[in-house]
């Protein structure tokens, strides 16, 4: 059987560390809504730097993915797949960033913070909304024309082949979970508006947010490996 070259130079990826910084995001959305929730000690302009690292990150690897078209030259749609979300979630992630920064006392003392906190972030309904639907339009994609599958030369997902339907079905079931998380948003951010704190929809959105944090957090740091050993493997 023939070895599979790839011309690298014809195919840049770094879809590694924005995996992370979109799990880390998503996680810190989720502790830092269950921490104001739960009243518990919160260090606002902590929360605020770690943010905007996670923005940084996502704004500048989000825009050039979605404005280099196409970034890769055989997978053309990856700009869409992981270029655009990526940087409306480091969009969004910079205005709280400021927020919390700018209001640190009021986040610390006032006892409606997380009112007051979703009074104002609840305006991003639409694109919450927006994008959200794009998400799970991505989820069906990948299931519909057998996305996401790895070549037998990468490390570990390469075991999966021969089955590209099981990595397609996966990593669909990721990108849906975050839609489904973004559309519920709107609503979760209304009811916290009103004070309604153990409301099902505020705990299913945080358990969504947490699940897809953590298997986006540990995928990302997987493919440091995976994406290594694909590529040596496929070297010309």
């Amino acid at each position: 059987m023939d070895k599979l070259i790839i011309d690298w130079q014809q195919l840049p990826t770094y879809n590694t560390v924005m995996a992370v910084a979109s799990g880390a995001a998503l996680l810190s959305l989720a502790t830092i809504g269950r921490s104001l929730i739960n009243n518990q000690k919160v260090n606002p302009k902590g929360w605020a730097m770690n943010l905007f690292t996670l923005a940084l990150i996502l704004i500048t690897t989000g825009l050039h993915m979605t404005v280099t078209w196409p970034l890769a030259k055989y997978f053309p749609f990856d700009n869409i797949i992981f270029g655009e979300p990526s940087l409306v979630l480091g969009a969004m992630l910079l205005p709280i960033a400021y927020y919390l920064w700018k209001h640190e006392k009021d986040v610390v003392e006032n006892e409606n913070r997380m009112q007051a906190i979703a009074a104002n972030f609840r305006h991003f309904k639409y694109l919450m909304v927006g994008i959200g639907l794009g998400m799970i339009g991505i989820a069906f994609a990948g299931v519909i024309y057998q996305l996401f599958a790895a070549p037998k030369e990468e490390p570990i997902s390469g075991m999966f082949a021969d089955y590209p339907m099981f990595e397609a079905v996966c990593i669909s079931l990721v990108y849906a979970g975050i839609g489904i998380a973004a559309v519920i948003m709107p609503s979760t951010l209304e009811k916290l508006t009103q004070g309604n704190h153990n409301n099902n929809t505020v705990k299913f959105a945080y358990f969504l947010l947490t699940l897809v944090g953590w298997v986006w957090l540990l995928f990302g740091a997987l493919n440091y490996f995976t994406h290594i050993g694909l590529i040596i493997n496929t070297m010309g």
